[in-house]
């Protein structure tokens, strides 16, 4: 799918008066939601709007901003979640080492995992620097869009 069209349909759904659009083109599937639909009642801790880009591979990178919605404060540190239903994957491989366990400190834009949805391999990347205090999936494990992925501590 063409990134303009993308974007365009992100800010057309900003701007309407629509509180929920989802979307499957059989590569790209999202959902969004507004947040005053949240506030009325809908459970999910979704944002008002998640954006997607695509490389020329096909792959689909979640740019997650560190807000409020995405990284929910606790008294321990804060909680990244799953931007989307996938399969959870802690290592890039099945013999190779997770890309962080706990104690690990990370700088913003390293990747913290893999999340597998619709045959596509996403990279969950750090938003800030942190250090990992818990993480909350096993890897082959089933997330959901919300679901805690790890405890951290900005740095």
């Amino acid at each position: 799918m063409d990134s303009k069209l993308l974007l365009s349909l992100f800010d057309k759904f900003n701007e309407g008066s629509a509180v929920e659009l989802a979307f499957d083109d059989g590569t790209i599937h999202f959902t969004l939601k507004k947040k005053e639909a949240v506030q009325r009642g809908d459970s999910s801790p979704l944002r008002s709007f998640d954006t997607a880009r695509t490389d020329v591979a096909g792959s689909v990178h979640l740019d997650m901003p560190a807000t409020e919605d995405a990284v929910i404060a606790e008294e321990a540190g804060e909680t990244i979640i799953s931007p989307i239903v996938a399969t959870f994957y802690a290592s890039p491989g099945p013999d190779t080492p997770p890309f962080v366990k706990i104690g690990s400190k990370v700088k913003a834009g390293e990747t913290l995992c893999i999340l597998e949805a619709m045959k596509m391999m996403n990279k969950l990347e750090a938003e800030f620097n942190c250090e990992i205090l818990a993480v909350k999936a096993e890897s082959g494990d089933m997330v959901e869009y919300g679901q805690p992925l790890f405890e951290v501590k900005r740095l």
